[in-house]
C-alpha cells in the first residue's frame, strides 16, 4: 500500500532499557525478538529502534563510531538482521535511528580529520580558526550546556559540536560526506530496514557565515535560530531522497527542533519530494518559561488551552499539505502523566485520556516503550542521574552561575528530565521488574510492582488494552486517517475537544484533562444528537447527558 506510514502506528524501543537477554543488565537486539509477540499482540504496525550502531556511549549510543556495525552490548549484525526478518514475519517494520548531524569523536573520519589540514578527512568536519585573542569562533552554545566549540591542538583549530564535545558535526557542505550518509542507509536497507528516524536532521545545514548570536547580560553561549533550518537543509534532504529515500518502500521522519508548521510544510508535502513527516518540539515546549538562562528547567505550570493551541495549528497547517508524527512521550521527553496529569488517583485514566487525544488526531501515532502500561516518572537523588543533559546543566547553572537553586533544579529534573523515559521497561513485579537477571544499568522505577505489562494483561480495563483498541480503531476506520480536524471550546480550561469529519460522518473526540467533575453541557450544545461510542475511558458512557468525571475520555459519533 502507498503511503502505508499513514494508518500505522509506532511503537519507539529504547533498546539498553527495554529486555536484558543476557543478564549483563543491560538491554539488548534478543530482547526485542523475545518481545515481539507482545508488540504483536498491542498491535502496532512500526519499531523504531534507538541508536544499535557501534559507539562509545558517551550521549546513550547517539555518539556512533561506526555506523554498519551494532555496538556489542546491543549484540552483532547478524541480531539485527535476525530482528528485521523475525519483526516482517509478524508483519511489524523496522525503522532504524540515523544520526547524521554528528558521529563520535572516536569515528575513524574525526581520527583522520583531527590529525592535519590537508587529509582526505580533513573537512569532514566543522574547523574554524581560532578569533585573534584566542577564544572561539563564535558565541554559539551546546545543548548540553557550554561552547559548541572545542580546542584541538593537533590542528590548532575549534571543531563545531552542538551536544558533546565527543559528539563532531559533520560537514555537510562537503559532497563526499553526503554520498558517505547515503552509502550507510543503503547498507541498511539493502537488509531490510524500512525506513529512518532522523536525528535532529534539521541542524545539518549551517550558516556558512557562523554569525554571533545577538549578546544578552548574564549569558556566554547562545542556542537558536543559527543551529537549524539553515540555508541548504531542504537542497541536502531532496538530494537524499534522490540518492536513496525514492528507491525503496519507506517511511521517514525527521527530527526539526525550532520548526514552525510552516517550515514542517517544507519537509513534508509530498510535492517537494523530501520526508514524510517530522517532529515538532513546540507542543513539548509549553511548560517552558521562553528565554530562560535556565532553559528547559525553567518551568512554568501546565496550560491546557495552549496545548490546544499549539496542537490544532499543527493540524490545521499540514492538512492535506504534509503529515502530522503524534507524540507526547519519546526517549527525550518524561511520561506525560507524571508531568502534566495524574500519575497516582487518575493514573489509568490520566493516561488513556492523554492517549485519546493524541490517537485521535490526523497523523501517524508514536507509542514510546511503557506509554501503554502507563509507566511514570522517578524521583531520584541528583547524582544518581545518568544523563550527560543533567549533569552538564547542573554543573553550569548550579554549581557555577547559581541560576537556578539546587532544589529548583531537581525539581525540574523530576519533571522533564530525559532519564524519566530511560528507566527498565516493566515486565513483571519481579526483582528489577522482568527488565534483567542482572544489575540495570540505570534505575528500576520503584513503582513496578504495581505497573507493570503482566498486570496490564490480566485487566481487561487496562490502558494496554484500551491503547490496543485505539490502534484497531486506527486500522480499521478510515475516518481516523482521512478525516478533517476541527478545535472546539478552545478557551476551556479543562476539556480537549475536536470533531473529525469525512462527508460521510463526523466524531466527537473529547477528554476532560482536569480532576473535577465538568458538565458536559457544552458539548452537548455543539452537536444535534450522539450515536455510536467508538471508545471510552469510563465504559457507562453513551450519550453527553452526565458529567465528565476525572479525566473521562471518549471517542463518539454524533451529528452536528
Amino acid at each position: 500500500m502507498k503511503d502505508w506510514w499513514k494508518n500505522s502506528v509506532v511503537y519507539q524501543i529504547y533498546p539498553r532499557s527495554f529486555k536484558d537477554s543476557n543478564g549483563d543488565g543491560f538491554g539488548d537486539l534478543q530482547g526485542v525478538i523475545e518481545k515481539l509477540d507482545y508488540l504483536k499482540e498491542l498491535g502496532i504496525d512500526v519499531i523504531w529502534l534507538s541508536p544499535v550502531f557501534d559507539s562509545p556511549q558517551d550521549d546513550n549510543g547517539y555518539d556512533i563510531r561506526d555506523y554498519r556495525s551494532i555496538y556489542e552490548g546491543f549484540g552483532s549484525n547478524a541480531d539485527m538482521e535476525e530482528l528485521i526478518s523475525k519483526a516482517h514475519e509478524r508483519g511489524i517494520k523496522i525503522v532504524l535511528d540515523l544520526v547524521v548531524n554528528h558521529t563520535s569523536d572516536e569515528h575513524e573520519w574525526f581520527i583522520w580529520s583531527k590529525k592535519s589540514r590537508d587529509n582526505k578527512y580533513s573537512d569532514y568536519y566543522i574547523w574554524k580558526d581560532p578569533k585573534p585573542d584566542g577564544r572561539e569562533p563564535n558565541n554559539w552554545g551546546s545543548s548540553f550546556c557550554g561552547s559548541a566549540w572545542e580546542y584541538c591542538e593537533e590542528r590548532g583549530q575549534y571543531y563545531l559540536h552542538f551536544y558533546s564535545k565527543k559528539q563532531p558535526d559533520l560537514n555537510w557542505e562537503n559532497e563526499k560526506v553526503r554520498q558517505e550518509v547515503y552509502d550507510l542507509m543503503k547498507f541498511w536497507m539493502d537488509k531490510g530496514a524500512d525506513g529512518w528516524r532522523m536525528d535532529v536532521i534539521a541542524s545539518i545545514s549551517k550558516d556558512q557565515n557562523f554569525p554571533d548570536y545577538e549578546e544578552e547580560p548574564g549569558r556566554k553561549y547562545y542556542t537558536g535560530k543559527y543551529h537549524s533550518n539553515g540555508p541548504r537543509l531542504h537542497e541536502f534532504i531532496q538530494e537524499m531522497n534522490r540518492e536513496v529515500l525514492s528507491k525503496y518502500d519507506c517511511m521517514t521522519v525527521g527530527e526539526a527542533p525550532g520548526s514552525t508548521p510552516e517550515v514542517a510544510r517544507l519537509f513534508t508535502d509530498p510535492a517537494r519530494k523530501e520526508l514524510d513527516m517530522i517532529f515538532t518540539f513546540e507542543h513539548m515546549n509549553i511548560d517552558r518559561i521562553p528565554g530562560s538562562v535556565n532553559r528547559k528547567w525553567a518551568l512554568k505550570p501546565f496550560d491546557l488551552k495552549e496545548l490546544k493551541r499549539v496542537m490544532s495549528v499543527w493540524q490545521d497547517k499540514l492538512n492535506g499539505q504534509g503529515w502530522n508524527a503524534l507524540y507526547f512521550e519519546n526517549h527525550d521527553q518524561p511520561r506525560i502523566i507524571s508531568r502534566w496529569g495524574n500519575d497516582t488517583t487518575y493514573r489509568k485514566e490520566c493516561a488513556k485520556a492523554y492517549a485519546t487525544i493524541l490517537h485521535g488526531m490526523q497523523g501517524t501515532p508514536y507509542v514510546y516503550q511503557g506509554e501503554e502500561i502507563g509507566m511514570t516518572n522517578v524521583h531520584l537523588p541528583l547524582d544518581e542521574y545518568e544523563d550527560i543533559e543533567v549533569r552538564n546543566a547542573y554543573k553550569e547553572l548550579v554549581k557555577e552561575s547559581g541560576s537556578i537553586s539546587e532544589e529548583d533544579f531537581k525539581k525540574a529534573v523530576w519533571n522533564k528530565s530525559r532519564d524519566n523515559a530511560r528507566t527498565a521497561m516493566q515486565w513483571d513485579d519481579s526483582e528489577n521488574a522482568g527488565f534483567t537477571t542482572g544489575q540495570p544499568w540505570f534505575a528500576v522505577s520503584d513503582r513496578y510492582k504495581e505497573i507493570n505489562v503482566k498486570e496490564a494483561l490480566a485487566d481487561k480495563d487496562s490502558i494496554f488494552y484500551y491503547y490496543k483498541k485505539l490502534i484497531e480503531l486506527r486500522h480499521t476506520e478510515p475516518l481516523m486517517t482521512e478525516g478533517s480536524y476541527e478545535l472546539i471550546l478552545p478557551e476551556d480550561e479543562q476539556i480537549f475537544a475536536y470533531f473529525r469529519k469525512t462527508d460521510k460522518e463526523t466524531w466527537l473526540v473529547a477528554a476532560n484533562m482536569s480532576e473535577e467533575e465538568v458538565s458536559a453541557d457544552r458539548l452537548k450544545a455543539l452537536v444535534k444528537s450522539t450515536a455510536e461510542v467508538k471508545i471510552a475511558n469510563y465504559p457507562d458512557r453513551d450519550d453527553l447527558d452526565a458529567k465528565l468525571r476525572p479525566y473521562e475520555a471518549f471517542i463518539m459519533k454524533v451529528s452536528v
